[in-house]
């Protein structure tokens, strides 16, 4: 289990938490909710015991962890490029080098001769026997489970994790932490990149889970379906709000409580201010200057209590103005790419209009990404070019926030990005974007993901780009702030090539057309593809 004696979080002066104490017992699965940038991820780092990502965020207070823990982070750029994928799942309960012992005997017992094959055939009786007895078939059978049930094909098991897309490398370490059968499992943010049949067995498997659990999500289904307590980091107050109680009782009682604080601060503003009028009216007459102090005083005490609240702000986003273009910006002819003897996808080829509108759809690893990254010249084809026509302003946003560089600061990013800008232009747009004077030198690094996503769509909107290529635009982001999205889709003037698996953001988009991985068929959207979004 988890506890937290007097633990303060912060980064740079900001103080995200301060002297905390809390515990996660037998049974508790708890839902960390919290305004995006409130510290969430960064809590649930700490609770895992992983290191801080920059010297600027640092913690004090204890804390301490028994039993098993499995901890699924947001970035799973982790474990060896070379593994596959199978391997990275069966090497968290240290099965997969038996497997591969076992797998080597076979191979000797059919390619030797003589005394060698004799003892080849000994060693895999010896290992096969060795690993039954241990119950590794059975656990390498429910390995193979898990990762049908999160849509991870025996195809893709067999392949290294370096060839894997970011969705499917997502599925991988999900499917790993919850073979770990750790005692605690924290979670941030594991819907990201999941179809929704994999979502709802996610569910499911949850709801039945003997262990216990920290989710942080979006997904305000899978709170309702499996929590039976909210945590609610409050970072304005440095407080996390503890409730006993399911997702639905929640919502009421923070609802209650957030009125309660509005009236006691109103009140308590109300009295400081007459104290405060009365002690102006008082303090000049010799015969009641100490009366007015002590007004004063009292007053002072009283604006003590109020606590500083903000409301949820949402991210007012406007898609850039488009630069002028020819006929038709973007052309690709013939592309074909490979990941070794893996075929992502053969012969591809599109042509963008000014102003078009194509959703790109497929199974996870059927190169969506890949394409993406090709056409925004981050990655060679194998085959096959990409031509840029007249005018061609591209800006590219990645799933994995790849076009943000974490050594440099949020402010340096935006520089970066529209180097024409004077310094006060840029500032303003990263206020739009709800980044404070404070946030505009934090290193880029240490930003949630929400915050992250945030930034990389800030950097999009000073870029005056004619095609957008966009990577799940809408992964990491709250309610409110998916709605902006949606709405700055839906009226932006240039042409977009968008990736997603949030049916939303294509009926915001209203595409014409859509592209259909790893074949490359182009046909004329309709409502029927909607079905298909949400599987791909």
């Amino acid at each position: 289990m988890i506890s937290a004696q007097n633990l303060t979080m912060r980064i740079g002066t900001r103080v995200l938490l301060d002297h905390a104490s809390f515990h996660v017992d037998k049974g508790m699965r708890v839902g960390l909710v919290g305004r995006n940038g409130a510290g969430k991820t960064t809590l649930a780092r700490l609770l895992a015991g992983e290191s801080l990502p920059d010297d600027a965020m640092e913690y004090t207070g204890t804390i301490s962890r028994s039993g098993t823990l499995g901890y699924l982070p947001q970035d799973t750029h982790t474990g060896d490029p070379g593994e596959s994928a199978r391997d990275r799942i069966l090497s968290v309960r240290g099965i997969e080098r038996t497997l591969r012992q076992i797998e080597k005997a076979e191979r000797d017992m059919g390619t030797q001769t003589g005394s060698k094959q004799q003892k080849a055939m000994e060693r895999f009786v010896r290992l096969d026997n060795e690993f039954t007895m241990a119950g590794g078939w059975a656990a390498n059978s429910e390995a193979s489970q898990l990762a049908a049930a999160l849509g991870i094909s025996d195809t893709t098991l067999k392949q290294p994790m370096e060839t894997l897309s970011g969705g499917q490398r997502r599925r991988v370490e999900l499917a790993r932490i919850l073979f770990s059968h750790a005692d605690t499992l924290i979670l941030d943010e594991p819907t990201n990149h999941l179809d929704h049949d994999s979502i709802v067995w996610l569910r499911d498997y949850l709801r039945a889970y003997s262990g216990s659990f920290i989710v942080i999500s979006h997904s305000i289904d899978l709170l309702k379906d499996t929590v039976n307590n909210v945590w609610h980091l409050d970072a304005n107050r440095g407080v996390i709000d503890a409730y006993h109680m399911g997702w639905q009782e929640y919502v009421g009682q923070r609802a209650a409580d957030e009125r309660r604080r509005k009236r006691e601060n109103a009140n308590a503003q109300k009295k400081a201010d007459a104290l405060l009028a009365q002690a102006e009216k008082m303090r000049y007459k010799a015969t009641k200057a100490v009366a007015a102090q002590q007004m004063i005083k009292r007053a002072h005490e009283l604006l003590s209590t109020v606590e500083v609240t903000e409301e949820d702000k949402v991210a007012h986003l406007r898609f850039p103005a488009p630069a002028p273009s020819g006929k038709t910006p973007l052309t690709a002819n013939g592309l074909s790419k490979s990941f070794g003897s893996l075929e992502v996808f053969t012969d591809v080829s599109l042509a963008i209009d000014r102003a078009s509108r194509v959703v790109v759809l497929g199974l996870n690893g059927a190169g969506k990404t890949t394409l993406l990254r090709i056409l925004a010249g981050l990655e060679e084809p194998d085959t096959g070019q990409v031509v840029a026509g007249h005018g061609l302003k591209l800006g590219y946003y990645a799933q994995e926030h790849e076009t943000i560089d974490g050594h440099k600061t949020v402010l340096q990013n935006m520089v970066d990005a529209a180097p024409d800008l004077d310094d006060t232009a840029v500032r303003n747009v990263l206020g739009s974007f709800l980044f404070s004077g404070d946030d505009d030198f934090k290193p880029a690094s240490v930003l949630s993901g929400g915050e992250k996503t945030r930034l990389a769509l800030a950097m999009l909107v000073v870029s005056s780009a004619n095609v957008l290529l966009l990577d799940e635009p809408t992964n990491n982001l709250d309610p409110a702030s998916r709605d902006e999205i949606l709405k700055a889709l839906s009226s932006y003037e240039g042409a977009v090539v968008l990736v997603t698996h949030d049916a939303g953001a294509v009926k915001a988009l209203n595409p014409d057309r859509v592209l259909l991985l790893p074949d490359g068929d182009e046909d004329l959207f309709s409502d029927d593809y909607l079905e298909l979004v949400e599987l791909a």
